[in-house]
């Protein structure tokens, strides 16, 4: 019997090929809404999912025959995994496929901060030739913390090899710092830190985590990027602490606002008052959500997706 897989979004190429030719029954919808899936999903036995809607305990019931579900990205939490687990469905996600993607971005946001780059760049473009108030920073002697040391993590602190920093790492799992990095208890990493960078899922623990407490425990004003999931900052906490030069710049790749899907930013079309701010803010960097979002990130993602699916079920 073939194994028959919904595809409930688009993906590279690589992933629905590759699968045929091992054998699977490919089949895809991308915009039927989530109520017309239920209502056909108990015919297959695997689903390939980004993150167009969140696969609850109503989908799973419905869902007969499913063997696995496969995100084609790093994190699980569109999908009630606890659930799923005592069902005896097989989750597989891929943060091998885009941990190289987030780490340059990471550090091109923290050079991009540093060096004004994105300010400089609009003020000549529009007549200003402003040379000491583009003066930048160097990232050389300046502590980086890393909060979750996963595939992302690691990956980040390799890139930060040669730029004679000092890199400490933060993990609620224990042992897990390398030759790139220091693991070191929350409170050392909030004595020391320069510039924090957040690489974590989003859980019930992370979720609001840093929070005006959690920022205040800083000893020392810092830099903050956030390539993570946006509802693990607190918005208006983070707004205050740039107000009072805590936080003195932000890379957020990643917002509060947005949506599961991450295809949308607003659950409404109201701005909230802490985002205007970081929309006004000449130290800050916003962008949508595209850390892992590269074109050799797009192919490797569906290639790990692929590999993991054949080792079990072909």
């Amino acid at each position: 019997m073939s194994i028959k897989i919904l595809h409930i979004d688009s993906n590279h190429p690589v992933l629905w090929d590759q699968l045929e030719q091992a054998g699977f029954e490919n089949h895809a919808d991308f915009k039927s809404s989530k109520e017309e899936i239920e209502a056909k999903i108990q015919d297959y036995n695997g689903i390939v999912i980004r993150s167009r809607f969140k696969i609850d305990k109503t989908f799973l019931d419905k869902a007969a025959k499913l063997q696995f579900i496969a995100r084609v990205g790093a994190g699980l939490e569109s999908i009630d995994c606890d659930y799923a687990e005592t069902k005896g469905i097989h989750l597989i996600a891929a943060p091998e496929g885009n941990r190289n993607a987030v780490a340059e971005h990471s550090l091109g946001v923290i050079l991009s901060l540093f060096n004004n780059l994105n300010q400089a760049d609009a003020e000549v473009k529009s007549g200003q030739w402003n040379r000491e108030s583009n003066r930048g920073h160097e990232l050389e002697g300046k502590t980086v913390g890393i909060i979750g040391y996963g595939n992302m993590g690691k990956a980040f602190a390799k890139k930060l090899r040669g730029f004679e920093t000092e890199v400490l790492c933060y993990d609620i799992l224990e042992n897990v710092g390398d030759e790139n990095a220091k693991q070191v208890s929350l409170e050392e990493l909030q004595k020391k830190t320069d510039v924090l960078s957040l690489h974590l899922p989003w859980t019930p623990e992370t979720d609001k985590m840093v929070n005006s407490v959690f920022i205040n425990g800083f000893v020392k004003p810092f830099w903050i990027i956030n390539t993570s999931r946006g509802k693990n900052i607190v918005t208006a906490d983070l707004v205050d602490a740039m107000k009072n030069k805590k936080i003195l710049g932000a890379g957020l790749d990643v917002l509060e606002y947005e949506k599961l899907s991450f295809e949308t930013l607003f659950q409404d079309k109201n701005t909230p008052e802490a985002f205007q701010y970081l929309l006004e803010s000449k130290n800050v960097l916003l962008t949508p959500h595209i850390a892992g979002w590269t074109f050799e990130s797009h192919e490797r993602l569906a290639q790990v997706i692929v590999d993991k699916i054949i080792a079990v079920y072909a």
